[in-house]
């Protein structure tokens, strides 16, 4: 049996249900940040969505929604922005970046495996096709692979900023 603070059942302000959900909710995204192509901080800007309109005390204010909101924006772009940086940074051709682009969306269907290695594999093809150089393009992939790493490491920690503010903000 869950034992929630006594605080809920006094104040009333939110349901069983509605804590569940954002429970839910918070804890799939911040699984989500962990997987590439996972909508994991989207998920969690939408606990935060519905711990505003289902808080009758108001504890979740418009401030709360535009802050997360931001953090959900910038870790599309650093998600974006690492990976991308990481092929740069050995000068990696646009085809490398576009297959790295394609190897996750191929990725998906593989699950885990598909989108740790889809990104590597598909930088790999597009720089061997650009370039013909093998080694060449196996730093490529290796590059781009550590960019996603980081780009990762970041979405989580941005994920786990956006739960500790709705943590914060309800208990």
């Amino acid at each position: 049996m869950v034992v929630f603070p006594a605080y809920w059942e006094e104040d009333d302000s939110m349901s069983t249900l509605t804590i569940i959900a954002i429970t839910l909710l918070c804890s799939i995204g911040l699984f989500g940040t962990l997987l590439p192509a996972m909508p994991g901080s989207p998920l969690i800007f939408l606990a935060v969505l519905v711990a505003y309109f289902n808080d009758s005390s108001a504890r979740i204010g418009s401030g709360t929604i535009i802050v997360t909101g931001v953090l959900m924006l910038i870790s599309f772009v650093v998600d974006f922005a690492a990976t991308a940086m990481g092929a740069k940074r050995m000068g990696a051709s646009r085809l490398a970046i576009f297959g790295a682009a394609l190897g996750t969306l191929v990725g998906i269907f593989f699950l885990l495996p598909g989108l740790i290695f889809g990104p590597f594999i598909g930088a790999l093809i597009g720089e061997f096709i650009c370039t013909g150089n093998f080694c060449k393009a196996g730093q490529v992939g290796v590059a781009t692979w550590i960019g996603l790493l980081v780009g990762t490491a970041a979405r989580f920690g941005i994920g786990l900023a956006m739960v500790m503010i709705i943590i914060f903000k309800l208990f």
